[in-house]
């Protein structure tokens, strides 16, 4: 297909990798990582392929919520550098061809924003109506805690005026009020501010909970009408300029929240948490079928849409999409102790620890990330294989400073005090950047590669797939196919060496398959037939061309 294609709609295939400013790199020695820490550290990302950096929150904060509790949205948190640093990281990066999204958390504020100081001043006061009240507390659905550990409900009474506030999530973050149309307006100066700094787009938090109905309101907005007014704006500012949704709902939800069903005029790119939950449940059971079967599930996205793959985020490893029965078969393989679980529907851990250090299965597990339909989104020290910390409360056990070398911190930072850092077989005298990027077998370089094979595949984003019966539950095998381009990826859950035989319909004898990430040619029948075998965890792809235009093949003569 036309490269010109890819470059118009770089989401589509684009490499997301999501950092946190305050645990990537301590530039300036005082035990907290910065902007200027962080500039040190972008041709990291360069040489691994990053093509979009996703900034978690670096608001001014008093950071009871790891950032996500903001009290100036138009500035940065002193302790992570200053305006000027942030422009100079964002044309760092553009310089080497890296664009740079950030989080919009915009649901809710912290209870010290002075908007919410003056809104809880008075009944009167200019900014009361930019929050959402209640002379009692509103029947509660259990099920609407998102912090059932921390929080009993939605509701916080605020003794000085006398009523009660509306909080989706912690107490000391009052949920804002968008059927206020001057906070509508807010948020939009809010996304052309960051925009005019350099930002090519949002990751939009909590998107379910941005529009929401909790109390009677005429004025309340369509949320799709709003979103649609969102991404109208930006357009006008930067017509390159994307929304990724973090949008937790069943499929048929999901896609009302990409907007239009042709084009697409809402949410850019949507994370896809059925799949990845699915995937988890594949690998606990070393059976396929759970994934292959969200992927068919799956609805096309619009033309110009996205879904965004992942395998482990910033949050726990949310398992609430699937039944109780299927959570707990997941929490049995990889979180048996309860220390390890979250909410009674997460767990607070990173993905080589719950698979054993087993590097088979790890690489397994980033093939899929790569070869799966849609965008690949990154986690910092996901490349190297960081584990947690579970001595750290809750989420931020998987939230520790990225490891760059062995010595003092990791390479993180050179302050004296001792940092929470991870320790043990994952810690940095055995896990760090420095390592990797000197041996050509680490998980560094095995997923360097899959990104320039990915690079190399528009395929795997942009073409119509199906899921192939490969003749064993345990294997998942799927093809891409896009103006007369194939390429097919297969996948052993298993522990077991398998005989694969795949019918690959409209290919036959004029064609071969040559392995991108193996040396290796298969031939394909006249019938369309296909024969090779996986080892065990194995993974391979595919490229599906004329034998005078194939993929060079270091085992051909």
């Amino acid at each position: 297909m036309r490269l010109s294609q890819t470059s118009e709609l770089w989401w589509k295939n684009a490499i997301v990798y999501c950092l946190d400013i305050e645990t990537y790199a301590d530039g300036d020695g005082d035990g907290i990582g910065d902007f200027q820490g962080a500039i040190q550290r972008i041709d990291h990302l360069d040489r691994l392929g990053v093509t979009c950096v996703w900034l978690m929150p670096f608001f001014p904060t008093p950071d009871q919520d790891d950032g996500y509790d903001i009290v100036d949205f138009y500035s940065v948190d002193p302790r992570l550098g200053t305006l000027g640093d942030f422009v100079e990281f964002v044309r760092v990066a553009r310089d080497r061809g890296i664009r740079v999204i950030a989080d919009l958390v915009v649901n809710h504020t912290s209870d010290r924003h002075p908007w919410f100081q003056d809104a809880r001043a008075s009944r009167d006061s200019r900014h009361r109506d930019w929050y959402i009240w209640s002379d009692r507390p509103e029947p509660d659905d259990p099920k609407g805690v998102v912090f059932p550990d921390q929080e009993d409900s939605l509701w916080e009474l605020d003794e000085g005026s006398g009523q009660y506030y509306f909080h989706r999530f912690y107490k000391f973050q009052p949920d804002l009020n968008t059927a206020n149309p001057d906070v509508r307006n807010e948020i939009a100066k809010i996304l052309g501010f960051w925009m005019e700094l350099g930002l090519s787009g949002f990751r939009v938090d909590a998107v379910p909970f941005v529009v929401e109905r909790v109390v009677d309101s005429d004025t309340l907005p369509d949320p799709h009408d709003y979103f649609a007014e969102l991404r109208a704006f930006m357009n006008r500012r930067d017509g390159g300029a994307i929304l990724l949704g973090e949008v937790n709902l069943p499929y048929a939800e999901i896609l009302t929240y990409f907007g239009n069903t042709l084009l697409g005029n809402e949410i850019t790119v949507c994370f896809d948490f059925i799949g990845m939950q699915r995937m988890y449940l594949a690998l606990a059971r070393q059976d396929a079928r759970p994934l292959a079967a969200s992927l068919r599930d799956r609805p096309k996205p619009p033309r110009d849409s996205q879904w965004a793959i992942f395998v482990r985020n910033h949050d726990e490893l949310t398992l609430d999409k699937l039944s109780e029965k299927e959570r707990e078969e997941v929490f049995e393989v990889f979180a048996p102790d309860q220390d390890m679980r979250i909410f009674d529907r997460g767990i607070r851990r990173r993905l080589p620890t719950m698979l054993a250090g087993d590097q088979r299965r790890v690489r397994l597990a980033y093939s899929l990330l790569f070869s799966l339909p849609g965008t690949p989104v990154l986690f910092y020290g996901e490349e190297i294989g960081m584990g947690e910390n579970l001595a750290i409360e809750g989420r931020s056990s998987v939230r520790t400073p990225m490891q760059w070398t062995p010595n003092l911190h990791g390479g993180f930072s050179t302050a004296e005090p001792a940092i929470p850092i991870t320790s043990g077989a994952y810690g940095p005298k055995r896990v760090n950047v420095s390592a990797q990027r000197r041996d050509p077998g680490s998980l560094l370089i095995w997923i360097t590669r899959l990104i320039e094979q990915y690079r190399e595949c528009p395929e795997l984003a942009w073409g119509d797939y199906a899921v192939l019966d490969a003749g064993d539950t345990a294997v998942l095998a799927h093809r891409a196919d896009i103006d007369g381009g194939t390429v097919l990826a297969v996948h052993n859950f298993a522990d077991r060496k398998i005989d694969i035989e795949l019918t690959l319909d409209g290919l036959d004898s004029g064609k071969v398959l040559t392995d991108l990430l193996l040396d290796g040619t298969i031939e394909i029948s006249d019938k369309g037939l296909a024969r090779f075998d996986l080892e065990p965890y194995g993974c391979r792809w595919f490229r599906a061309s004329a034998p005078e235009t194939a993929p060079a093949d270091s085992t051909s003569p």
